[in-house]
């Protein structure tokens, strides 16, 4: 399967990274992260080639990096700047520098042609700078997945009602249809559930005395990040799709960052537009998103095992298929494009 590199992947929360020496690995990259004595995050490989140690196993010499075994020394560009015991510095003697950009709480890394890395496309959405919205930043959660199987599943509300029947979903959703569009890269699939009873989340969240009408929107924004659009609103308000706000709304941000061929880190967090002061409910609800994050985790890598062996027989396709059908297409367009850049660097 394919990785798109010419797009921005988080490669940590602001918080994750200091003044210390961060191993990470992103698309099979080993690469380590740091931060200056000015604060700004840095990337370069994590090895030095010289004998391969990884530099994370080094030290900080203000704002390089020292090689732990023979001390070869590199600054934020990747240049060398030092080899102990002699004054030629040899022209090899580098290692890449990733671009990086910094908002919101989220460090993002570019995997691809560094000149192509503009921070104006990586993902924001204008309510982070909206007062009637509150974030609330989540975890890392590790999946042993590729990550389009991860991404299929962001496209596919219909499995909400039974891998979520305790969270986020319930019986009342089963046989609701989905409705599906593609917008440029963007996948968008949704559907409401009309005057039904709430679910587990806005039960606990929601202070519902009857039955609610409730959505999904799921916005999957090609390569690597999906907004979950969902909330609840008191059945007699009888609120159109443009009055979601009238409701208790959230958004579910899920940032993607391929690991290998076997291994996803999805960055989760939420926007929500209740509670804007209420730290501790935003700790509650993460505790709900880690239930059904769990769930989801459980499901998707039972399916990477089951991805290694031959399949018995030629998959079902279904209509819910048709958000991920979408998805794998804009992928395979993004690697297109990213052939020939590809196709050169192997023939050199």
């Amino acid at each position: 399967m394919t990785f798109i590199r010419n797009a921005w992947y988080v490669a940590g929360w602001s918080r994750d990274f200091g003044r210390s020496l961060t191993p990470l690995t992103i698309m099979d990259e080993d690469i380590v992260v740091y931060r200056t004595e000015a604060g700004r995050a840095v990337a370069l490989t994590d090895e030095c080639p010289h004998k391969r140690l990884p530099l994370s196993m080094g030290k900080l010499k203000g704002d390089a990096v020292e090689c732990g075994y023979h001390g070869l020394t590199f600054g934020c560009d990747g240049k060398c700047l030092r080899v102990p015991g002699q004054s030629n510095l040899p022209s090899s003697a580098w290692v890449r520098s990733y671009p990086l950009h910094e908002a919101r709480g989220i460090v993002w890394i570019w995997m691809g042609e560094a000149e192509k890395a503009d921070p104006a496309l990586a993902f924001d959405m204008p309510e982070f700078d909206d007062p009637r919205w509150a974030p609330h930043y989540g975890d890392a959660l590790q999946l042993e997945s590729h990550y389009l199987p991860v991404a299929d599943n962001l496209c596919d509300p219909a499995h909400v009602s039974f891998v979520h029947p305790t969270t986020l979903g319930s019986a009342a959703s089963e046989d609701v249809p989905i409705q599906c569009e593609r917008q440029g890269r963007t996948v968008i699939t949704s559907r409401w559930i009309k005057d039904a009873p709430p679910v587990g989340f806005f039960k606990a969240f929601g202070n519902f005395g009857g039955n609610v009408d409730r959505w999904h929107y799921y916005y999957m924004h090609a390569p690597n990040v999906a907004v979950i659009d969902f909330g609840s609103a008191a059945a007699e308000d009888a609120i159109g799709e443009d009055e979601r706000d009238r409701g208790v709304r959230l958004f579910a941000l899920h940032f993607l960052t391929p690991v290998s061929e076997t291994r996803t880190v999805d960055h989760w967090m939420h926007l929500r537009n209740i509670g804007l002061d209420d730290e501790e409910m935003g700790a509650r609800m993460n505790e709900q998103f880690r239930i059904a994050f769990a769930e989801d985790k459980a499901i998707m890598e039972a399916i990477q095992q089951r991805e290694r062996k031959p399949p018995a027989r030629k998959p079902v396709r279904i209509a819910i298929d048709r958000g991920p059908n979408f998805l794998r297409r804009i992928i395979a367009e993004m690697a297109a494009e990213e052939a020939p850049r590809e196709a050169v660097q192997a023939a050199g």
